[in-house]
């Protein structure tokens, strides 16, 4: 009786042929009669070493135990890791006879277009382990990876495993392989995904072109496509006699089909690059060839930045970038003739392959653990590499991109490769804020936010083993801490940077976290330079003024486990500090990404009398402290000194009124004296009021969210825009006798003019700022009650200034000319050019005063730390009142004589001849006393 069965052999043949008689002549045991069968299942090669590389052959596969205990011969590619394997020992094992694939692979979409959804699902028949995903793009003899990401979705049930690819692009064709162990051997299931070309996958080169067929030399088209693994077909059309196609080229990962045409169309032309495989729709792009004929206006050739041909006005231009980078070089050539700005994205190649792999990381593609260090070494080296706004943005969006990798996976980064990383962004900030940043940040505003916000997640992601880590740089200081489960005492850390910096958080903030995992991480870094690259953004709760740029940025975190905290008390000193100091923390969120300062939070506290400032913050972020340039300090003597000038220049402006009073008949001689006065008059009554207000407002301390102090900042607005506006209105009559000697004005006509001009034209100013910034919230500052600068309500006040008194100077000017020549006194009446006198000496007192206070008020927005333009401000501003007193209305000898008449006539009726006669020369002629003996000499004032 025979029974089968199977026998493994190990065999060691010594010979390079042999054939089945070596078998057949071999010794067997006795209990195999006859050998039906032989299969080969192993084949071992010894290597130099003394191991043995021995690999399985079709049909057959290492156990599984076997494969954990021995190391494959090949690490670089997945697809095959455990098909050979690794023996030390000269008893080699074998492989075994495999039993039915457990599983079956299926694929949805046998061709997903794309930015359409890639599905493929495993059917497993026996219970499977250790499943992963692997792709072998095209072009690639290695294999990454598949992980959740942006892009890589996986679901695994008991029977079945999906892995989902959403938007898919070129990117993602290749060979996919799903690896699992079942029934003790490794199982690898492939599938092979196409994905068509599209229209902008095609390069062409150049997207236009215009020629001069008087100057024709020939030219090329090109269009090229990245290598596919499907089979493509080109041509060109049209494709006359004198045209020639070359044959398609392979270069660093593209095909390119290149159009040769010797001879100068006759037309204008469009050539169509057609890409066509079977079975898919065909891929045509199109150049446009325009011809320049005499007459046609063209740019001429330049050799500015690049080989400029001459170009067709309306046309635009385009070069090939320098060697190794990628992008183009375009020109656009002006409807007139003239050559506009070069625009250039021509980017380093070694910048766009490390952003490349960084989004397909960020997709699914690789495993971050093992990715990300070498991209960070990569980053280390290219940051040389940077020398235009395009290389820039290449460099910080691969940044980004594995910040957002290390988050999303958790990712712990060793010692190392943070080093590496924090050595980049020391380079990074060497880098010229104007020629790099400054362009790269007009293009993407957020840039710079952006990159602080990487640097805070990735300074945070230290391995828990690597702690206590620090690392100087000249623009990057670090220090980091695990604190154990026992709650320490207060947190402090110091950094050697000018000025220094102090950094501590309380014992009883420590004890309020959650120690979860019993070990906390602080991470402390400080960024310098990063401030003068952030943009100059400040928060709606911080005033309207101008900052001095931070030199230092402080970035903190601390991590409970895989948590990060964002709140808890921290204490910070900020030393060299001048002027008046406000702690800010930087607002990701603010200006649609772009960030901004902001001070919500944060308090600033004086801690002695040295020039340091302490900031107490309830979160964790980016610090800094921001100095003000313009705010007015707080001194009680400036606040003493306002309520007091102000109360002396509203009774000044009321014994103004009160002189009008008394002499207004009598100064009133001429029609120029006229609209003199009554122009000086409402100056008087918009200022009086004005400044009625604005002590009003300083005296009660009102509320910015009152009614009142909206209502007292539009009047306070419109009254000091109407004093301007008044003496605009003296200066304009004052122009016009001067040009126009001879003309009579109106009264009639005159006045209503100047009362539009003096108090419609402000009114509309002011509604208009109130209709325009109060429903956007940019009306009031939040602190006092006065117009924001925020949004520019503050500048329709102070334009109108500036205009109104350039204008007066140019006036003035004029009339210093007419002065100094004769015919000014040849042309009026002697009363009459008084008038004028009267006008101009008060204009050119008048004006240089209220000209130079405001000029200072604009000087205090630039320097905040001198207090001298603050004093002089403040004893100018308020003391305009007086000045109009004594220039405007007091040094008027009409106003003086009718005064001093006035006071003599008013005299009490006991008054002596002699007294009386003192008061006025005329009373003390010989006529005068001769009709006094007529009247016996009895005087009753």
């Amino acid at each position: 009786e025979t029974t089968p069965f199977t026998a493994y052999v190990q065999m060691e043949v010594l010979e390079k042929s042999w054939s089945w008689s070596f078998f057949s002549n071999s010794t067997l045991p006795q209990s195999l009669r006859y050998l039906t069968d032989l299969s080969i299942t192993t084949e071992c090669v010894e290597n130099h070493n003394g191991s043995f590389n021995c690999e399985c052959l079709p049909g057959h596969g290492w156990n599984a135990s076997t494969c954990y205990h021995h190391k494959p011969c090949r690490d670089s590619n997945f697809f095959h890791s455990y098909t050979c394997i690794i023996f030390h020992h000269p008893d080699i094992g074998y492989c075994q006879l495999l039993p039915p694939v457990p599983g079956n692979l299926s694929l949805h979409s046998a061709l997903p277009s794309p930015g359409s959804t890639l599905t493929l699902t495993v059917l497993l028949s026996h219970e499977a382990t250790h499943l992963g995903w692997y792709l072998q793009p095209v072009g690639s003899q290695t294999s990454v990876k598949l992980q959740p990401g942006t892009q890589v979705f996986l679901g695994d049930q008991k029977s079945q495993s999906v892995l989902t690819i959403a938007n898919v692009s070129r990117d993602w064709a290749g060979q996919y392989v799903c690896r699992f162990m079942s029934r003790g051997f490794q199982w690898l299931l492939h599938q092979v995904v196409e994905v068509p070309l599209q229209a902008n996958d095609v390069i062409r080169h150049p997207s236009q072109l215009s020629i001069s067929c008087n100057a024709f030399s020939g030219f090329e088209l090109r269009c090229c496509i990245p290598n596919t693994n499907r089979t493509y077909t080109a041509s060109w059309s049209p494709r006359n006699l004198s045209s020639t196609t070359a044959l398609s080229s392979r270069t660093s990962g593209t095909q390119c089909l290149t159009l040769v045409v010797p001879r100068c169309p006759e037309n204008d032309t469009k050539y169509t690059c057609k890409l066509q495989s079977p079975g898919l729709d065909p891929v045509s792009i199109s150049i446009s060839v325009s011809i320049i004929r005499d007459g046609d206006t063209t740019c001429p050739q330049d050799s500015l930045g690049g080989d400029w041909n001459v170009t067709k006005a309306g046309h635009i231009a385009q070069i090939p970038c320098p060697l190794n980078t990628v992008g183009t070089v375009e020109r656009h050539c002006g409807t007139k003739g003239t050559w506009g700005p070069i625009n250039s994205s021509c980017t380093d190649e070694r910048l766009v392959t490390m952003f490349h792999t960084a989004q397909l990381l960020l997709a699914g593609q690789g495993q971050p653990r093992k990715k990300v260090p070498k991209l960070m070494t990569q980053l280390r080296k290219h940051v040389a590499a940077v020398s235009s706004p395009s290389d820039l943005l290449a460099l910080l969006g691969t940044v980004n991109i594995l910040a957002q990798v290390v988050t999303r996976a958790r990712t712990e980064l060793p010692r190392e490769t943070l080093k590496d990383f924090l050595v980049a962004t020391n380079d990074l900030l060497e880098l010229d804020p104007n020629s790099i940043w400054a362009p790269a940040q007009a293009q993407v505003p957020s840039v710079s936010s952006a990159i602080l916000q990487a640097v805070e997640s990735l300074g945070r992601s230290l391995c828990s083993n690597d702690h206590p880590f620090s690392l100087t740089l000249s623009n990057v200081q670090l220090q980091t801490q695990l604190l154990g489960p026992k709650t320490p005492e207060d947190y402090s850390i110091s950094f050697s940077t000018h000025p220094p910096l102090r950094v501590q958080i309380p014992h009883h903030a420590l004890a309020q976290l959650d120690w979860e995992t019993g070990n906390i991480s602080i991470t402390s870094m400080v960024l310098r330079k990063l401030g003068h690259i952030l943009p100059r953004n400040f928060g709606q709760e911080l005033e309207d003024l101008l900052y001095e740029t931070p030199d230092l940025v402080l970035s903190n975190s601390i991590k409970d486990g895989n948590q990060t905290v964002t709140k808890g008390e921290i204490i910070m000193d900020f030393g060299g500090t001048r002027g008046t100091p406000t702690c800010v923390f930087w607002n990701h969120n603010l200006f649609q990404g772009a960030g901004a300062w902001s001070k919500e939070g944060c308090e600033a506290r004086v801690i002695d009398t040295s020039s340091t400032t302490r900031c107490v913050c309830l979160h964790l972020t980016s610090f800094s402290i921001l100095m003000s340039l313009h705010s007015v300090p707080d001194n009680p003597a400036l606040t003493l000194m306002t309520q007091v000038g102000l109360g002396a220049s509203i009774l000044a402006l009321l014994l103004c009124l009160g002189v009008y009073r008394v002499v207004w008949s009598a100064v009133i001689r001429n029609k120029i004296s006229y609209f003199r006065h009554v122009a000086l008059l409402n100056v008087v009554l918009c200022l009086l009021t004005a400044d009625t207000f604005f002590l009003g407002e300083s005296l009660l301390s009102l509320s910015p969210h009152s009614p009142l102090c909206l209502a007292v900042t539009f009047l306070c607005h419109f009254f000091y825009l109407a004093t301007f506006f008044w003496m605009l209105a003296q200066a304009l009559i004052l122009a016009h006798q001067l040009l126009f000697i001879f003309h009579h004005l109106s009264k009639h006509r005159v006045l209503p003019i100047m009362f539009i001009l003096g108090y419609l034209c402000p009114l509309g100013f002011a509604g208009a700022t109130l209709g325009l910034y109060l429903p956007q919230g940019q009306y009031l500052q939040k602190d006092q009650c006065w117009l924001d600068g925020k949004g520019g309500a503050r500048y329709t006040f102070v334009g109108p200034v500036i205009i109104i008194v350039g204008v007066n100077g140019l006036v003035l000017a004029m009339a210093v000319v007419k002065l100094l020549r004769p015919s000014l006194s040849e042309g009026p009446q002697t009363e009459k050019r008084q008038a004028l006198l009267g006008v101009i000496k008060a204009l050119l007192i008048l004006m240089p005063i209220f000209g130079l206070t405001w000029m200072l008020g604009l000087a205090t927005l630039m320097d905040g730390g001198n207090e001298v333009p603050h004093y002089l401000f403040t004893v100018l501003n308020t003391s305009q009142g007086i000045f109009i007193l004594l220039f405007g209305c007091l040094m008027d000898k009409k106003v003086r004589e009718a005064l001093h008449k006035r006071l003599c006539c008013i005299l009490p009726a006991a008054s002596t001849v002699s007294l009386v006669s003192a008061c006025h020369p005329c009373l003390s002629s010989p006529r005068y006393r001769q009709s006094l003996d007529k009247m016996g000499g009895r005087v009753r004032a």
